[in-house]
């Protein structure tokens, strides 16, 4: 299959994105980090899914197919980017006396899906109820939205959690752990920025002729952009730290033996 690409800002970023994706699937595999982070490695390669899968049937083919096919993978990226946070949270707090880190993992799950409850407007039920196509992919789209907004929240808890506890355990300030934790918490933050800002954009502009929404849709273009810049520096930032190798067990026991002390 073939396809033009021409230089504008998204499609340097697609090439950006897609490229920084591969390295550090590369990076991964070749430095044996992916038997350790399996599912911070399967999220990756459902990433680089989502940008083929975006910009080859997208207009190459039937658009309830195409939009089917995307839905599926977004919404399996969700759930996989949730298994990532906890198998992360699990790595960080595996040497964590139980009873503390349950209702640590109870009040940052609640917190989370508070968020995510009291943002934004919910579709009425009936518009799912039908059981037609359209409402399904309707279903599925709301997931997928919800549900990256709680990976985003949960990612950014976590991140929080580990940058002040994690030392105690072993997760430090150059654990690979710590060091995903952290790219996932800037791209969360980045995704939820760009979604308030369009969202009050949205809310306050009418209207009135083409020229004004062409004008619309260009800022909402440089906004997504912005995102995608993000994003590139989150990749580059995994690609480093999954290159480096973590501290040794001394180096790491020294540093959670002073968080102890200090």
């Amino acid at each position: 299959m073939h396809f033009h690409l021409n230089f504008s800002a998204a499609n340097i970023l697609w090439i950006l994105s897609f490229a920084g994706e591969l390295v550090l699937l590369i990076v991964l595999l070749g430095r044996d980090r992916a038997r350790r982070f399996r599912w911070f490695t399967f999220y990756i390669v459902l990433l680089a899914l989502l940008l083929l899968v975006n910009k080859l049937l997208f207009g190459r083919m039937a658009p309830l197919a195409s939009t089917t096919i995307y839905l599926i993978l977004s919404d399996l990226t969700v759930l996989v980017g949730l298994a990532v946070v906890a198998d992360l949270a699990r790595k960080a707090f595996g040497g964590a006396p139980r009873k503390p880190l349950l209702l640590g993992s109870v009040l940052v799950l609640a917190a989370a899906v508070a968020v995510v409850a009291l943002w934004g407007p919910w579709p009425a039920w009936k518009t799912f109820a039908d059981g037609s196509t359209m409402s399904m992919l309707r279903g599925m789209e709301m997931f997928a939205e919800k549900g990256t907004t709680l990976l985003a929240i949960l990612a950014i808890e976590m991140t929080i959690a580990v940058l002040l506890f994690g030392r105690r355990f072993g997760a430090g300030w150059r654990s690979h752990v710590q060091q995903i934790l952290i790219g996932l918490s800037l791209a969360g933050m980045s995704q939820i920025v760009v979604r308030a800002v369009w969202e009050a954009i949205a809310k306050h502009t009418v209207v009135h002729s083409m020229a004004e929404y062409g004008r619309i849709m260009a800022m909402r273009a440089h906004v997504y952009n912005a995102n995608n810049v993000v994003f590139v520096c989150v990749l580059v930032w995994w690609i480093v730290w999954l290159w480096l190798d973590e501290p040794g067990k001394r180096e790491l026991a020294a540093e959670a033996t002073a968080s102890v002390q200090g």
